[in-house]
């Protein structure tokens, strides 16, 4: 198992254009992603195909012109903003001298370097040993031996064999970890609908302003950075609405175009509160000139773990970063669909309480909560 890059590593980035429409966009994410988990890029080799060569995922004039780039930069490392195959993966080391990382592996190495909370990191480990599985080609049991691992292989077993096992076994361990605490989530949900509390998930796209717009709503201090996956640990806090009805908010991790599916996979427990909402406040950059795909690519991983069905209120946030003002739409039912505010300035918050509490009183007209409304 290659090591993971340390802070101020440096990379040679590849990104080409295969077609798609978001071509320009998905490159800049990437070296926001490289950004996120510490690497620099110090070039950015750039290309056309039509389809990905199964050898080498780009062509050999281009691979030639990546192995130049990492000679002149002498970059330890390149990043491909696209999903490798194992063999793709082992050729192009070969072929550059240097480690690869392909999309999905610089994404779990941001979630291993954010994870905080013991489910957070039972839940990125899964996601690794999952996505190493497919490309166990080199020792995984190194770690075993520096604990006296000899003895452990099987009669007639190969290295190679010995490592898939005992990944196996180790994959095992942590999903049934995992089904524990979604056991606990289940009892901490069925006491909150016993209480008839409201309850609303916050999602949208990752460095959408989820972590800040929380923050203002529950005046707690979760972790909020402009950066990629600034928060990955789901928390949730009870709001005491004006009206009495009891609400109470979860922040979740954010998403991101291409998510990898072991990802989804493994963090299906802590997003179950998002499935498990009565009201989605899908929080949009509308700073961002790519909002219409950002929105796309969370509806498309809601519609993946079975939260398409949700009511939602769209919240276009960092309206501070543009000439927009602070307004509410509302559809033809007359209810508020979306709003337009600023997180980090307050503006329009009010706007946002407001819609909170018509969304749970229409919902819980005859929950209230037994405390005395904030005054």
């Amino acid at each position: 198992m290659s090591d993971r890059p340390g802070s101020n590593a440096q990379a040679v980035l590849v990104g080409l254009d295969l077609g798609q429409a978001d071509y320009t966009e998905s490159l800049a994410e990437a070296e926001q992603l490289a950004a996120s988990a510490g690497v620099n890029a110090l070039t950015v080799v750039k290309g056309r195909r039509q389809r990905p060569d199964p050898a080498l995922f780009a062509g050999k004039g281009k691979v030639e012109e990546i192995a130049n780039a990492v000679a002149a930069t002498h970059a330890p490392i390149t990043i491909f903003n696209h999903e490798l195959s194992p063999v793709q993966e082992r050729n192009l080391e070969k072929r550059l001298n240097c480690r690869v990382v392909d999309r999905t592996s610089l994404i779990l190495d941001i979630f291993a370097q954010r994870a905080r909370s013991h489910e957070g990191k039972v839940q990125v480990e899964l996601a690794q040993l999952e996505h190493l599985s497919t490309r166990l080609v080199r020792g995984w049991t190194h770690l075993e031996r520096q604990k006296g691992g000899i003895g452990l292989r099987g009669p007639g077993e190969t290295q190679l064999e010995t490592d898939r096992r005992l990944l196996g076994k180790r994959v095992k361990a942590l999903k049934e970890k995992l089904a524990r605490m979604q056991a606990q989530r289940a009892v901490q949900r069925r006491a909150r609908a016993r209480a008839n509390v409201f309850s609303i998930s916050l999602v949208g796209y990752t460095n959408a302003g989820k972590s800040t717009l929380f923050n203002r709503l529950t005046d707690a201090h979760v972790r909020a950075a402009d950066q990629l996956f600034a928060t990955l640990d789901t928390t949730t806090r009870r709001i005491y609405s004006g009206n009495g009805t009891s609400i109470v908010l979860s922040d979740t991790v954010g998403f991101i175009r291409q998510l990898p599916h072991t990802l989804v996979a493994a963090f299906r427990a802590t997003l179950e509160e998002t499935v498990h909402a009565d009201l989605l406040l899908h929080v949009v950059d509308a700073s961002s000139p790519d909002r219409e795909a950002q929105i796309d690519a969370v509806n498309q991983v809601l519609a993946e773990i079975g939260a398409d069905s949700i009511p939602q209120l769209l919240v276009l946030n960092k309206i501070d970063l543009t000439a927009l003002p602070s307004r509410v739409a509302r559809d033809e039912y007359g209810k508020i669909a979306r709003i337009w505010i600023s997180a980090e300035s307050g503006s329009g918050l009010d706007s946002v309480r407001l819609a909170l509490q018509e969304y749970a009183a229409a919902a819980l007209p005859l929950a209230r909560d037994p405390r005395p409304a904030a005054a």
